[in-house]
């Protein structure tokens, strides 16, 4: 078996890759005035990325070419791979983090001119109009009547993905450890009974608690943090068995099975999917 990377702990709650950049965003592009609906941005990240907790005065939706964005958005976490972005409400505190050798691309949406219904964080399905859109609204060269044009077209197109893949952080101290070393290492297969030794509670406890803070078991909790790190590692082109392995699953058919149950399809489909988009 692989052994995970050394890494440490960003944010609280997730592993960072040795090597790792980490910078602070801003508020609003430095070119947004006091009219702008939307305002697209596209920055090529050549190396593992990692943004501090901010907040921004307007909508944002981010979404990625040839890489995988990962965030924590008020106590969830959100893998988004190629093809889905992820809407993040004005005034909600995140963090993200991006792997290496990605074209992300952002764009940020008025509060008061977004007539959108999505006021929690949103997994959106970016279809190739959508992107071809914003895309174009990137440049400031566009004059207002074929600004406004290109808006309402994107108002329309905007909808919310099939797979809304969040995963909720525990916010129960007494779980806070076991949910720290999984998100930091998806292969520790310790047993329920071990980490109730472990963190000095019993196993029923830890069920119970689990279920109540993150409304899924802990076998579940844990399958997907499992299937979330998968998304990066088929992303970063990792095959199959070499990921089943690396997340401790003890055959690779466990894994494939897993992850259909979660995502809908094969690892060895999903890869194929985002390598042709």
């Amino acid at each position: 078996m692989t052994s995970p990377p050394t890494s440490t702990i960003g944010l609280g709650t997730w592993s960072r890759e040795p090597g790792t950049a980490l910078v602070q965003a801003t508020a609003l592009p430095s070119d947004a005035t006091s009219s702008f609906v939307i305002l697209s941005e596209t920055h090529t990240i050549d190396v593992s990325t990692e943004w501090e907790p901010h907040s921004h005065l307007a909508h944002e939706l981010l979404w990625t070419q040839d890489g995988t964005l990962t965030a924590q958005i008020e106590g969830q976490i959100f893998t988004v791979s190629e093809g889905h972005g992820l809407w993040i409400p004005s005034g909600a505190l995140h963090g993200g983090r991006l792997t290496a050798h990605v074209e992300l691309f952002s764009a940020f949406f008025s509060p008061e001119r977004t007539t959108t219904p999505f006021s929690t964080p949103t997994v959106i399905d970016m279809k190739p109009l959508l992107k071809s859109l914003l895309v174009h609204l990137s440049s400031r060269e566009l004059s207002q009547e074929a600004r406004a044009r290109a808006e309402a077209v994107v108002f329309d197109v905007l909808k919310p993905s099939a797979h809304q893949l969040a995963l909720r952080l525990p916010d129960d101290p007494r779980i806070h450890g076991i949910a720290n070393r999984l998100l930091a290492n998806p292969a520790d297969n310790r047993s329920l009974e071990r980490w109730a030794v472990d963190a000095g509670i019993s196993s029923r406890t830890i069920t119970r608690v689990f279920r109540e803070a993150t409304g899924l078991s802990f076998a579940q909790w844990r399958q997907a943090v499992k299937i979330h790190r998968a998304l990066e590692l088929l992303t970063n082109g990792e095959g199959v068995q070499d990921i089943s392995e690396m997340l401790g699953y003890a055959q690779p058919s466990t894994f494939i099975d897993a992850f259909r149950r979660t995502m809908g399809s094969t690892p060895g489909t999903f890869a194929l999917a985002n390598v042709n988009r």
